[in-house]
């Protein structure tokens, strides 16, 4: 890969994930392998599982022609590639046979979640979800190439949730050992998505808090910018998740040897986590948008309030100011002012007004 193409790429997916796929591909043969993302590519590290029931062992070779010679076609293989630069991925690809097209989108990191049958594998494309410390959520695309007796998977940068799947294999508990290949990409798509509820479950506890402090925000402007971004994680979350529900449809109607018959009722289970994810994320979404009309209707009411106040005093002091205006006139001959009572006589007309309509206004429930 070029260094300036793929930097022209990271910049121009962050703008727009379209808009940086358009310009990068533009003028290429389909299938050129360019990264395409939005954070800086790591150099690939290579590390291989190979176990049956019996044994296991882990290694971590430098290249790929190493990688490749420790392949036991007698045993289930698991290939991790942690990062996408250095040419090994499009090595690996090339000599597993994948398709262009495939390897083309196993680096571009903005792509959707989907399955694809080739003649001897399947391809899958999916995201992984993790959160971060602030309460964000990171987002990661995990590549899939489920053949007989080998499983890889691609990552964009270290680090997963594919612990549980390790010590599986190393303590030989649960059923990875004495399955295939599928089963292995079952176990770790299944964990995939375990991780959703996690995530879900944290937007959903930031979504308790804002609606506690919804009617009266310590600070408007960051209730406000916090509540929206909230609303937008959501919402990519939606279009994250949503696809791999659909895919996971996908394999459950695929007549394909690598899927065998006892692995399906394995993908309902995971097809119905996915689909309470999705209603979560859909309750959730119709809670941000309660949060925000309780917020919008709270400020209304004060703003009413406010302003019922201030009709209130400018009602009572109108005909106030209508006396002082009258007796503010600059005319010489005014029968009350020469008189010694005047003064007090007004300012007692003026007590009863104000008195006599704060009483009528409460008899009437204004305030």
């Amino acid at each position: 890969m070029r260094k300036r193409s793929r930097k022209a790429a990271i910049r121009l997916s962050m703008e727009s994930p379209l808009v940086g796929i358009s310009e990068q591909s533009r003028g290429l043969p389909p299938g050129t392998p360019i990264y395409i993302g939005d954070r800086e590519p790591t150099q690939a590290k290579l590390s291989i599982y190979v176990f049956d029931e019996a044994s296991w062992h882990l290694e971590c070779p430098a290249t790929v022609a190493a990688l490749l010679d420790l392949i036991d076609p007698d045993k289930v293989n698991w290939i991790n590639v942690n990062g996408l630069t250095g040419g090994a991925v499009e090595r690996l690809c090339e000599r597993l046979g994948v398709h262009p097209i495939a390897v083309a989108d196993v680096l571009n990191t903005q792509h959707r979640p989907k399955v694809e049958q080739y003649d001897d594998y399947l391809f899958m494309i999916t995201k992984m979800l993790s959160p971060r410390e602030d309460g964000s959520v990171e987002y990661e695309q995990v590549s899939f190439i489920v053949k007989p007796h080998l499983v890889v998977t691609i990552q964009e940068t270290p680090g997963d949730c594919f612990g549980l799947i390790r010590e599986r294999i190393e303590t030989g508990a649960g059923r990875v050992r004495r399955k295939d290949s599928a089963y292995l990409a079952y176990g770790l798509f299944d964990l995939i998505v375990d991780n959703y509820f996690s995530v879900v479950e944290g937007i959903g506890d930031r979504l308790e808090r804002y609606e506690l402090e919804a009617a009266r925000p310590a600070d408007a402007t960051e209730f406000m910018t916090g509540l929206q971004g909230l609303k937008s994680e959501l919402l990519r979350l939606r279009r994250a998740i949503w696809p791999v529900r659909d895919s996971v449809a996908v394999l459950m109607r695929l007549e394909s040897s690598a899927i065998p018959p006892d692995l399906i009722p394995f993908l309902r289970d995971l097809h119905e986590n996915l689909i309470q994810v999705i209603e979560a994320l859909e309750t959730y979404r119709e809670n941000g948008a309660s949060i925000l009309e309780i917020y919008l209707s709270s400020v209304s009411n004060r703003m009413n309030e406010v302003m019922k106040v201030l009709t209130i005093i400018s009602t009572i002091f109108i005909p106030l100011t209508f006396l002082a205006g009258v007796y503010g006139m600059n005319f010489h001959y005014m029968p009350e002012l020469a008189q010694p009572w005047a003064y007090p006589a007004l300012w007692a007309v003026m007590v009863a007004i104000a008195g006599g309509m704060i009483l009528y206004f409460k008899r009437k429930h204004w305030f």
